[in-house]
């Protein structure tokens, strides 16, 4: 857990009855000191305006869906992936948004345009080459992203995330870069954490080994502008690979667990079970 100092305050009685109103679900923010600290946080710590979304694969894995459609337009629930993902960040106040397409991108602008019929602003990265890694997808949004915090996202995940207390949780803590994590039964497709409190301080992509853990990372993620120090040129590497064991070697890698739905559409089984199981469109 982060450090904290302990300070005593005088309020007025008003605002203490606010307090417990509004402020103090019994959940996430349990008592006064916790309501207090987060009106602070919102307050005070920087604002991420920006969001990028990788939405260049090819969605092998998924064909024949993907022969016509990209996969992060795959209709779920009544809107596309990629729809489901700009209306949670845009809920939270992220409006700039920096796409990275590819295969059958054309689709993806000619659905969301310069994104002001859904209330935020899309920039259109295209990747010249059939497939990269995130590393490199990384370096090429770097002039839109450098110099500040900011999301990334995998454009082929629903996820159910209280995305303001993620941001604060990374925001409020000394690391690089934060990984939003879940729990699955079966790790072997993902990416495997070891947590040591709030500390990511081991990384495995795609274990080959059977692992205690299964926590998993959900293709979430927020850094800071100290990132692209890790980004080099290289067109196939991987954060997952190279970048997020070397962060959690060096202590410099968050990890937040959430208990939301979550859903990688990597398989045809996996987008059937997100069909049935996602929220319904409201």
């Amino acid at each position: 857990m982060a450090k904290r100092n302990r300070v005593s305050i005088t309020l007025k009685k008003e605002i203490l009855s606010l307090l417990d109103e509004k402020i103090i679900d019994h959940q996430k923010i349990r008592n006064r000191s916790q309501a207090i600290e987060y009106i602070l946080s919102q307050a005070l710590l920087p604002k991420i305006k920006k969001c990028f979304i990788l939405a260049g694969g090819k969605g092998k894995k998924i064909r024949p869906f993907s022969f016509e459609i990209p996969k992060p337009m795959l209709p779920v629930k009544g809107k596309p992936i990629l729809e489901w993902q700009i209306e949670l960040l845009r809920e939270n106040d992220i409006r700039e948004i920096i796409i990275l397409i590819g295969h059958l991108g054309e689709k993806i602008k000619y659905h969301f345009g310069d994104g002001k019929n859904f209330g935020v602003k899309i920039t259109y990265l295209e990747q010249k080459e059939k497939e990269i890694g995130n590393v490199y997808a990384l370096h090429l949004a770097r002039p839109f992203l450098e110099g500040e915090s900011f999301l990334m996202l995998y454009g082929d995940i629903l996820i159910e995330i209280d995305l303001k207390e993620f941001i604060n949780f990374h925001l409020s803590s000394q690391n690089i870069a934060t990984i939003a994590l879940t729990t699955l039964p079966e790790v072997a497709p993902y990416g495997v954490v070891k947590l040591k409190g709030p500390k990511v301080v081991s990384f495995k992509e795609k274990p080959k080994e059977t692992l205690s853990s299964r926590v998993i990372s959900a293709g979430l993620f927020c850094f800071e502008p100290e990132i692209f120090k890790f980004v080099s040129k290289s067109k196939k590497e991987r954060l997952e690979e190279k970048v997020f064991p070397q962060l959690a070697k060096e202590k410099k890698l968050g990890g937040y667990v959430f208990e939301g739905k979550w859903f990688d559409i990597g398989t045809q089984e996996d987008y059937e079970k997100a069909l049935k199981e996602w929220k319904n469109e409201i």
